[in-house]
């Protein structure tokens, strides 16, 4: 595995990756001393928003794979979180991505996930790591619509039901590590209802929300205004819960939110 190239914009640092194969994967350092790790070449969930998996699973990384993405730029940049939110979907390699769990830890990383909480039956093992943050894609509380924007990633009452059973042995400030993701949409699932029906959900769990702002990928979907976005926003807090917004890191056109690449050309 070796670095191909790096390129930056005024925010992100994006590097690709080739591996012994051929293939290419991307990683992502942002906010300065943070670096987002892909854990598969491609996804099989297939959102149609996410380029990530615009080309399907091709295979999974490797251990080494997964870890060498930050031993090839420790000497280089202050990296001391990981974020093992890149391309792929890090339950469906869980082996591999709990070995380089502990890995990133033994280096005294903090390491965060970005998952859709699919496989289920290997959520429980990923909650109950030392982890420094869980952010599970929900997008919407509709199954219809969960099934076409997340079409692989199983069944949304499945998933509420592992984690209403986990959260509710933990303690407040515990439960405040887990967060669900809302990817606003404009005109699919941007509603007050909707959004109220989120709200609940969040605060029934104790948890935290993050509302995503769309990074356009696709002539499918449209970007919110700035305004449009607050509005949402203030719909949430209006119902006293935390949220979290997109940073302009995960707004950023070079290695934002669903715009990593599996075989990017140079």
């Amino acid at each position: 595995m070796k670095l191909l190239q790096e390129v930056r914009s005024d925010l992100n640092c994006l590097y690709l990756f080739e591996l012994s194969d051929g293939l290419r994967v991307e990683s992502v350092f942002y906010r300065g001393d943070t670096l987002c790790v892909s854990s598969q070449v491609g996804c099989a969930i297939g959102c149609p928003f996410c380029l990530s998996g615009s080309k399907g699973l091709i295979r999974n990384l490797s251990l080494e794979e997964i870890y060498l993405q930050y031993k090839l730029l420790k000497d280089k940049l202050p990296i001391k979180r990981i974020a093992i939110a890149g391309i792929g979907e890090p339950l469906m390699n869980y082996q591999n991505v709990e070995k380089a769990f502990w890995m990133f830890k033994k280096e005294g990383l903090k390491v965060s996930f970005y998952t859709t909480g699919f496989p289920t039956d290997k959520l429980l093992n990923l909650l109950n790591l030392p982890h420094n943050g869980i952010t599970l894609s929900i997008h919407t509380l509709d199954e219809k619509k969960r099934k076409y924007l997340l079409p692989h990633a199983g069944s949304l009452k499945d998933l509420l039901e592992v984690l209403e059973s986990y959260l509710k042995r933990l303690t407040k400030r515990k439960r405040k590590k887990i967060g669900l993701a809302y990817l606003l949409l404009k005109g699919i699932n941007d509603s007050e209802g909707e959004l109220l029906e989120f709200a609940k959900l969040v605060k029934t769990l104790g948890v935290n929300a993050v509302l995503l702002y769309y990074n356009p990928t696709s002539p499918k979907f449209t970007q919110m205004s700035p305004e449009e976005y607050e509005r949402c926003f203030l719909i949430l807090k209006s119902q006293n819960i935390r949220v979290t917004l997109s940073t302009r890191y995960r707004k950023d056109k070079l290695g934002g939110c669903g715009t990593l690449l599996v075989n990017r050309s140079l």
